[in-house]
């Protein structure tokens, strides 16, 4: 299917993803970023605003922090999207 058709994943998919490799498989963060930013190599696979994800998973790879918050962040970093939280941890990175 992965390559033969196009195929789109939601950006909620994603995290979802990230989540169970994170969660019930303990892969690491930087693998994880590594593993999905080469399946999203595929030209028949979409997701949506790809730069937003790419920056997303640069600052997972980098920090402990939930991979929501660097979509988050991401979001705010690409598209000047202002983001309002209550989490102390991604205001700091607002904050730089």
């Amino acid at each position: 299917m992965l390559e033969n058709d196009e195929i789109f994943i939601p950006n909620e998919v994603i995290a979802e993803i990230v989540y169970v490799l994170q969660k019930v498989y303990t892969v690491k963060n930087d693998e994880i970023s590594n593993i999905l930013l080469n399946l999203l190599q595929y030209e028949n696979l979409n997701v949506y605003n790809i730069e937003v994800v790419k920056e997303a998973f640069v600052l997972f790879s980098n920090r402990k922090i939930d991979f929501v918050d660097t979509l988050l962040y991401a979001y705010h970093k690409v598209n000047g999207y202002e983001v309002c939280t209550f989490d102390k941890k991604l205001n700091k990175l607002f904050e730089k």
